[in-house]
């Protein structure tokens, strides 16, 4: 039984604090610039919760409308900007799993690993960051009981629910660190207790953000609802879980130090709440209506979208109508049309024993017109498509905006399927677990991957080569896979793909490239920074 809450409303946005943030002109300014004042905009207590909207939006929006004149950032277009789709560039162009046809700006660069410190979605990337972390920052100091008192019109039960909102300000804060610090490492930590205005953070560690981020969600997980009991969409523990549980895996990366032990504990802990369940059909997490057909049951954290309130071509518009181009029928997809852009390569797919999909229901490729070799990424009929985001129910009917520009897919950024891969693979580490429930696991993906038994693997099978193949199969376009690639040692130095160090073969690149740079707008502006080792 489905036994969330409805689902969470961000197309609900007030402009409380449109917090400006240039990482291209300036220090790093947290000036909220406000159309109203926040006492006039909180006199309407709804304004709480429609700030927190606000928050939760950032990583679907494009900005405060779709217009394009009131983009969260600037020096890039609002499109490009869209948090989704900046992590796409960075987490997967970056890979094996995707290659792009468009020739914008530096974007060859992260299929080709060789962006530096001025690259424009590097420094993208950096500003959405700490865009949400403004945002969170702000609303907390909104939030303080001193100035919920001042106000006058918050009563004991109105101050107990904006508690809660706290809370989920705080872990979607803590989630964009664990991206600064997954991708730039060393990063300054601004937290609501740091003045308002323009003044210079410090650069932290990478253990100083890593603590950081694991102090805060140990605090809030205690506080937060049970898993599935809040609103679809907004936080409860075991996002906080999840988060907690990926930190700790890739805290060797981040740290030095390995915490394997506290990342299973973590991922046990969402297994055994036994609230979240496989749905039976694996296309059906990328269709319009994942958030009510069994999808929702597996999805643990999604960024929801939908074409009304959604309207711009970022987010889950951007994987769909961006992997349509060649012979590709757009109609079947739910869209009035392709983008001719993103594919993938022969890297991936040699992953897949048959790519016809008729074996494991995973392999989702287009290949009529399709060429498996890459010899001009430019040229989209170059590398087979992909097939995985679909705007259409269960049914094949489209989403909600008619003229089929936008998309309802919401996007899954952590889901079940992975907590039993992160179980396998913590298992083979030595963290603990046992190998019969890791394999136990394991086929539980690949059966419902097969529809039977006849791709389960045994003891024998299960080893991390294995695991970090079918992490591949199952989350591919996920956004996962350079931090796995990353975990591994086969992101820079020891592996090689089509375009991979600007050949067509594809070639090494260096190690230093595991993190991205400071960009220079920040370099320049904040004389406490210092560049990242390489660049």
């Amino acid at each position: 039984m489905n036994n969330y809450k409805h689902k969470f409303n961000i197309g609900i946005i007030l402009l409380v604090f449109a917090t400006f943030f240039s990482s291209c002109e300036k220090e790093l300014d947290l000036q909220p610039i406000t159309e109203k004042t926040s006492e006039n905009v909180f006199s309407d207590t709804d304004a709480y919760k429609q700030s927190l909207a606000k928050i939760y939006g950032g990583f679907s929006l494009r900005g405060q409308d779709t217009s394009g004149n009131n983009d969260d950032i600037f020096g890039i277009d609002g499109n490009f900007s869209n948090y989704l789709r900046m992590l796409f560039t960075i987490q997967q162009l970056s890979t094996e799993e995707a290659i792009i046809a468009w020739n914008d700006q530096t974007i060859h660069n992260f299929n080709n690993h060789l962006w530096d410190s001025s690259d424009i979605f590097v420094t993208a990337m950096y500003s959405r960051i700490y865009f949400q972390i403004a945002l969170s920052n702000q609303f907390l100091r909104e939030t303080e009981e001193s100035v919920l008192d001042s106000r006058g019109n918050v009563d004991a039960t109105l101050k107990n629910e904006i508690a809660g909102f706290k809370d989920e300000a705080r872990f979607l804060r803590a989630f964009s660190y664990w991206h600064g610090l997954d991708m730039y490492g060393s990063i300054p930590i601004v937290d609501e207790n740091d003045p308002i205005g323009v003044f210079f953070p410090k650069q932290a560690t990478s253990q100083e953000v890593f603590d950081f981020i694991e102090a805060e969600l140990l605090d809030i997980e205690t506080r937060l609802p049970a898993p599935r009991q809040n609103e679809y969409g907004r936080a409860d523990k075991a996002y906080a879980w999840m988060l907690l549980a990926k930190l700790y895996q890739n805290a060797e990366i981040y740290t030095g130090t390995a915490k394997n032990t506290e990342a299973l504990d973590f991922t046990n802990r969402i297994i055994n709440s036994n609230a979240y369940s496989l749905v039976p059909n694996y296309n059906y997490l990328y269709l319009a209506d994942n958030d009510r057909n069994g999808a929702e049951n597996e999805i643990i954290y999604p960024f929801l979208f939908d074409g009304i309130t959604n309207a711009a071509f970022g987010g889950t518009t951007y994987l769909v109508h961006a992997a349509i181009g060649g012979s590709m029928d757009a109609s079947i997809f739910g869209v009035n049309g392709g983008w001719g852009g993103l594919r993938t390569t022969e890297k991936f797919v040699e992953k897949f024993s048959d790519i016809s999909g008729n074996t494991d229901s995973r392999a989702m490729f287009h290949t009529d017109g399709q060429s498996l070799e890459i010899t001009n990424p430019f040229d989209f009929s170059n590398g087979y498509a992909v097939t995985k985001y679909r705007n259409v129910d269960i049914n094949g009917v489209a989403g909600s905006d008619a003229s089929g520009n936008n998309v309802d897919v919401n996007f899954p950024v952590f889901r079940l399927a992975d907590a039993y891969l992160m179980y396998a693979e913590l298992f083979l580490r030595g963290a603990g677990g046992d190998a019969a429930t890791a394999v136990g696991y394991i086929n539980l993906l690949r059966e419902r991957a097969y529809g039977d038994a006849s791709g389960n693997i045994s003891a024998g099978d299960l080893t991390l080569d294995f695991i970090l193949d079918e992490r591949s199969r199952e989350l591919y376009w996920e956004n996962h896979r350079r931090t796995d690639l990353i975990r591994f040692n086969q992101f820079s130095e020891n592996s090689v793909w089509p375009f991979k160090g600007g050949t067509e073969a594809g070639a090494p690149s260096e190690s230093f490239r595991n993190l991205y740079p400071m960009p220079s707008a920040e370099l320049n502006a904040n004389p406490e920074l210092v560049p990242t080792p390489g660049y």
